[in-house]
């Protein structure tokens, strides 16, 4: 067994261990459905659904299904607990409809995004190994359940409450990020299809504002998620501050940020034009004032 086989099995056993922990603490004082706490069975569907498509796609040696995989999860998992919650309220389906028109919108981008480029290059090598291409697969499974988290244990909690001024700040909040993440997207789809942009870096709109500013957008996405979950939070549900702190860390600290940080320091280190951009310009939190 290669290193990277250790590694990966270890990775595995870390992210079912960590879900496996998020659901019993998101459980406590959540509805059962045949005797199981209802948010405990979200968070294991999340994870055997990667499983089962990770079978065909690893037979075929393809990833063109995993975003569109994590997506459907997260819209599936979430109109499952909103049918299945034996109170479904008002917040539960506010909560359900914020990640439904989140994951559709983020799906449909991915989508079309991996089928014109013929696949993603990130794939190429894992889809060789089995273990290392499953361990991708379990990671989405904790990445939909650790995110959405805050959601659906609201919406399976036995707690109710009427919607009060937090959820709907939250739900204001959830609007600025999706027009901030669904702006800056379509700006930097619309500046690399024009030819006359290739091997330049985009830093028009949003995007001369903050250097990602649609990772700004979906961390404020979740934040307005966790707003309009919080009031009917209790005891060990409380663990649902890991949805918006999760995607604050994986971001900004594992494979957002960093990762493409990196990526344009190999393509345009060193050129005047491109240091003076990341000199003035913020690298999440978009500045308020017009660029010099």
């Amino acid at each position: 067994m290669t290193s990277a086989t250790r590694a990966s099995l270890v990775a595995i056993v870390v992210a079912l261990a960590l879900g496996g922990l998020v659901a019993w603490a998101g459980s406590q004082g959540t509805a059962l459905v045949a005797g199981i706490p209802l948010f405990a069975l979200a968070v294991a569907a999340a994870f055997a659904v990667q499983v089962i498509v990770w079978i065909p796609s690893q037979l075929a040696r393809t990833e063109k299904f995993f975003d569109i995989t994590g997506s459907l999860t997260f819209i599936g998992v979430s109109v499952a607990v909103l049918l299945l919650a034996p109170a479904a309220d008002a917040r539960g389906w506010v909560l359900a409809a914020m990640i439904v028109l989140w994951a559709v919108r983020l799906g449909a981008f991915l989508f079309v995004r991996v089928h014109r480029s013929g696949g993603d290059d990130r794939f190429d090598d894992l889809k060789t190994n089995p273990v290392r291409f499953l361990r991708v697969w379990v990671l989405q499974g904790a990445w939909v359940s650790l995110t959405a988290s805050a959601a659906w244990i609201a919406m399976s909690s036995e707690t109710r409450a009427p919607i009060g001024w937090l959820a709907v700040v939250g739900i204001a909040v959830w609007v600025l990020g999706m027009v901030v993440e669904i702006t800056a997207d379509a700006q930097k789809t619309a500046f690399k299809a024009d030819p006359a942009n290739e091997g330049r870096f985009i830093r028009s709109g949003l995007w001369s504002r903050s250097r990602h500013p649609n990772y700004f957008g979906e961390i404020v996405i979740w934040l307005g998620v966790f707003l309009v979950a919080a009031p009917v939070l209790t005891g060990w549900q409380w663990v649902a501050l890991i949805s918006p702190l999760f995607v604050i860390l994986l971001l900004t600290r594992v494979s957002g940020i960093p990762l493409l940080e990196q990526k344009a320091d190999r393509a345009w280190g060193g050129q005047d034009d491109y240091e003076a951009y990341k000199k003035r310009t913020p690298t999440l939190i978009p500045r308020l004032s017009s660029p010099a």
